[in-house]
């Protein structure tokens, strides 16, 4: 398979077909992240034969006979069809129309079990696409694409140099809403700053509750050396919030939820991880993230941020 660099995927696409169709990001701007910064290059797209030839090759290992007798004789359940695929690559929604069109089209030749594929995408490349392109997409299955908004706060969006604000969320998202495909959130706490944690979430809840999110993923910013983001602290124009903060932010965002979500804070950014589907386990959502302020030290949030060797 054509792998690049590290690879990214949500902890919900880890039963997905993972198919790499572009490398690195076209945006490449944002200050806190550096997910990306062990590529020698900004973006690439994945030659159409080599997505062939990884489809070919995930194709021979899922019917090769050896395969099926080693799971066996390790009492393994057989597996199961593929039935959705992951374009890994932090947005390759922006692919054109017509790349993305066949894409789908070699997924299902080689996997026709295979109904829905999703990716990563930035709001921005929802705008490049026409209304009837993103119904066409839908059709070709293209459903479930994850967005890393990071918040609904204006100020914190041009700051960090995301690309869009608020009314492109709102805009480009409501488009998607119009062509049927759904999508879920990256939520960042922290990115509005020390100080703007409770503000940045009510500007988030007001912005989401318009939408139709599946999930909404929360992550907790953690600052590396190498991003642009820390050189903006060390030259004192900007202040992290701290780890309480954090999570007294997303309890904020939780607690101003109207929407029907899932709402889902995993991954290795977070120190305390709670889930909950919205509203039914909204109490208990808010339970569990209360408690973690009242019994979780600043000292020893920090200390897991700072020994985070990498998201």
């Amino acid at each position: 398979m054509h792998f690049t660099g590290t690879i990214w995927r949500p902890p919900y696409e880890a039963g997905s077909l993972l198919l790499e169709v572009t490398a690195g990001c076209t945006h490449h701007q944002c200050k806190f992240c550096t997910l990306y910064a062990d590529l020698p290059f900004r973006f690439r797209m994945t030659p159409i034969p080599d997505i062939e030839a990884d489809l070919l090759e995930a194709q021979t290992a899922f019917h090769s006979p050896l395969g099926k007798l080693s799971a066996a004789l390790q009492g393994l359940p057989p597996e199961r069809p593929y039935r959705r695929a992951f374009l890994v690559g932090a947005n390759p929604f922006v692919l054109p129309f017509d790349r993305l069109k066949t894409i789908s089209e070699l997924i299902r030749r080689y996997f026709p079990e295979c109904r829905t594929v999703g990716c990563f995408a930035r709001v921005t490349d929802v705008a490049l696409k026409t209304d009837g392109q993103l119904r066409a997409l839908h059709d070709l299955g293209y459903d479930g694409i994850t967005i890393g908004v990071e918040t609904g706060d204006g100020a914190a969006l041009e700051f960090m140099r995301k690309g869009c604000g608020p009314e492109d969320i709102l805009a480009q998202c409501r488009r998607l809403d119009g062509a049927g495909i759904r999508y879920s959130f990256f939520y960042l706490a922290g990115i509005s700053g020390a100080g703007r944690g409770e503000s940045g979430a009510l500007a988030s809840a007001e912005i989401f509750n318009q939408l139709h999110p599946r999930i909404i993923g929360v992550s907790m910013l953690t600052v590396y050396p190498q991003s642009d983001l820390y050189a903006e602290i060390r030259a004192g124009k900007w202040r992290e919030a701290g780890e309480l903060e954090k999570l007294a932010e997303v309890k904020t965002l939780a607690e101003h939820l109207t929407i029907p979500v899932f709402f889902a804070m995993l991954g290795a950014s977070n120190a305390v991880q709670v889930q909950g589907r919205l509203p039914e386990d909204k109490e208990a959502v808010l339970e569990e993230l209360e408690l973690a302020c009242h019994t979780r030290s600043e000292e020893e949030l920090r200390h897991y941020r700072t020994h985070l060797p990498h998201l």
